[in-house]
Formats: C-alpha cells, sequence, structure tokens
C-alpha cells in the first residue's frame, strides 16, 4: 500500500527486460490497449464504484508493459494517453478498441512516430457512416475498381471454422472525415464468417482507421492481436480469480492487479507445453520450475 504504482511497475519492467533476448528493434511491435473492471473492488461504505484498470499487452511477445487504474470504465478515454506515455510509441503499432477512437489518442500516437489500428463504431457516427458508405459501393461491384491490400484466415475449433477476410485501402482523394482526421492514412475492413457444426452461419463486420497503408497480413496479425488482451483479461478473472478479490484500497488494488498481470507474462513466456492453470500448480510444487518462471529460463 505504501508503494507507487508507478515506481512498482517499473521494478517490474526492468526485470523483464534484463532476462529477454534482444530481437530486432527496427520491428514495430503490436501493443493492444484495453480495460477491465476489478469487479469486486467495489465499497458501498465509501462510495466507491469497482476499480478499472487499463493496461498495455504487447500481443506477439505476451508481456503487459504497463497500466493505469481509474475509478470507473467512462474514465478510459482519459487513461488511455496515461498508458500511451509509458511506452515507445515509436516501436509500437498500437490496437485500441472503440472507445479510444478519439482525434486527441491518434494525434497523440501520431507525435509519438507510433502507428495504430483503431477500430470504429458508433461513437463516431460520421467517420463510421462514411467508412460504410465508401465499403459498400466498392462491394457492389466486387472492388474492382479499388486498390486494396488483402488478407485471409481460417481457423477450426470449438466446433466452429472461423474465415476472415482482411481488407486495407488509402484513404480516398474525396473521402469527408480527412479534415477531421488527419493522421489516418488507410482506412480497414474486417469480415468474420463462422460456420458451426450444424451449418448455421453468422457474419460480423468491424471497421478500422490506420496510421499506415501497410500490408495486410500485418493489418490482419494487428486486427487479431487485440484479442491477446482480452484473453489476458479472461486468464485473470478464470485463473487468477481477479474478479472475486475484495481489495478495495486503491493503491494495494493497482499494485496487486499488476502482480497478477506480470505473472500471467512469465506463465505465458515460459516455453512449457502446460497449461497457464498447470505451469501455476507446477510452480507451487516445483521450486526449480518457478525458477524458471521467475528468470525467464529458455526464453
Amino acid at each position: 500500500m505504501a508503494l507507487k504504482p508507478e515506481a512498482f511497475q517499473k521494478c517490474f519492467q526492468t526485470w523483464v527486460a534484463s532476462a529477454l533476448t534482444p530481437t530486432d528493434t527496427n520491428a514495430k511491435k503490436i501493443v493492444a490497449i484495453d480495460g477491465k473492471t476489478c469487479r469486486g473492488s467495489h465499497d458501498a461504505s465509501k462510495d466507491l464504484g469497482a476499480l478499472h484498470i487499463v493496461s498495455a499487452w504487447a500481443s506477439e511477445e505476451g508481456i503487459c508493459l504497463g497500466q493505469v487504474a481509474t475509478e470507473a470504465k467512462s474514465n478510459e478515454i482519459t487513461a488511455i494517453p496515461q498508458v500511451l506515455a509509458q511506452i515507445d510509441l515509436s516501436k509500437a503499432i498500437v490496437t485500441i478498441d472503440a472507445m479510444g477512437c478519439q482525434k486527441a489518442i491518434v494525434e497523440q500516437i501520431v507525435a509519438g512516430k507510433g502507428e495504430f489500428v483503431i477500430a470504429v463504431k458508433d461513437n463516431q457516427p460520421k467517420l463510421k457512416e462514411a467508412m460504410e458508405k465508401y465499403f459498400h459501393q466498392h462491394l457492389e461491384t466486387d472492388l474492382e475498381d479499388l486498390q486494396y491490400r488483402y488478407h485471409e484466415t481460417r481457423d477450426e475449433g470449438h466446433g466452429r471454422i472461423d474465415e476472415r477476410s482482411y481488407y486495407l485501402t488509402k484513404v480516398p482523394a474525396d473521402f469527408a472525415p480527412t479534415a477531421d482526421w488527419p493522421g489516418v492514412k488507410a482506412i480497414g475492413y474486417a469480415l468474420r464468417i463462422t460456420t458451426r457444426a450444424d451449418g448455421t452461419q453468422t457474419s460480423e463486420v468491424r471497421y478500422y482507421i490506420c496510421r499506415r497503408y501497410m500490408s495486410g497480413k500485418r493489418f490482419g496479425e494487428a486486427v487479431r492481436g487485440h484479442w491477446g488482451i482480452e484473453s489476458m483479461h479472461w486468464v485473470l478473472d478464470v485463473n487468477f480469480r481477479e474478479d472475486d478479490s475484495r481489495t478495495r484500497e486503491r493503491t494495494l488494488g493497482n499494485n496487486l492487479s499488476w502482480l497478477r498481470r506480470f505473472a500471467v507474462s512469465l506463465l505465458k513466456r515460459h516455453p512449457g507445453k502446460d497449461s497457464l492453470r498447470g505451469k501455476m500448480l507446477s510452480c507451487m510444487m516445483d521450486t526449480d520450475f518457478l525458477t524458471e518462471v521467475l528468470s525467464l529460463k529458455g526464453v
């Protein structure tokens, strides 16, 4: 409770940096930013809602880079710039869900010489409407008059088949929102078609703004990479039972939340093939295995 969260996080970030093998410093890494509510942290006697944590997750490395605590999910927009300030944007492709589709956030990433892939939904109605209209017009002609980059994937599992198609094109010259979004250089369209074992199908379309006209494959990796932080949040609830924690003191809750995320990072990076839960049990019963996890041995 007496430790400042920023300093506490920095110690663990240095720990990981010292243990990891250096990689290509020129390659920009996908960094997903998203928030999660610690549902058990509310305190009605003090009129405190549940603590909300906004964190940055390096999707390909499986490492939590930093986090900021807020008092409510509605404050996520103000917390995102604080999280961005903790990372080197010049080496990142930042992915954020629609709540982070804000002009100030885009400007901050651009100023930091970073890239972004940000979802667009109804909170930016004019931008979304313009993107829907543009892509629908070209889809009606099977994209014959559109220059674009494309990537597709097909995944089978859990009794269903997921087929994903990603389209990315440069912002057209007559694109109306350009004046309000000068940092956006490309717009993307992602389609997912899910076929279940009984033959039924569902589809989902999402739209994205991007800083750079990247390859279709990298665009698809960025969109899918954002799922990594959502998966981490699921692990926190299922394996670490974060939602059951009744820690209500804010500094303590922030620091414990960071410890959980750091533990997920260490466990995910261990090369063992066991499940994350299995690795947790091995750490409890085998001191040598625990040492491997803590030292990132074999990574």
